[in-house]
């Protein structure tokens, strides 16, 4: 059973929506709704591209790294964001801690109310 705070991996789109290269994506929120369609943000290993007090980093001296199943320190990109069907995921690998759950999923209703 997917639930938040679940790293999964999957083919991100580029911008443009051609296809991507399978990388990490954080399931934020389930959509409503009758389908298992889920909220994502992607990983990015280019770290320098990570906004200040918008993205999150995951270091690997972080609390959550191991469980996470990054192999590397990685940015979770806050505003690289998707809604994909529980389909297109491919399984996952491990999960990150509530608390940074909840603090991205702040900075991103921040984002949207138009509050940072």
């Amino acid at each position: 059973m997917r639930r938040p705070g679940q790293v999964a991996l999957m083919s991100f789109p580029q911008v443009d929506l051609a296809p991507g290269k399978r990388r990490p994506v954080l399931l934020v929120v389930r959509v409503p709704g009758p389908y298992e369609d889920w909220l994502v943000c992607m990983f990015s290993t280019n770290l320098q591209q990570a906004l200040p007090d918008f993205d999150e980093v995951i270091g690997s001296d972080a609390n959550d790294f191991h469980k996470s199943g990054l192999r590397v320190p990685s940015a979770i990109r806050v505003a690289r964001l998707a809604v994909v069907s529980a389909d297109l995921l491919v399984g996952t690998i491990g999960e990150i801690d509530d608390a940074r759950l909840r603090r991205i999923q702040q900075t991103l209703a921040c984002w949207i109310r138009g509050e940072g």
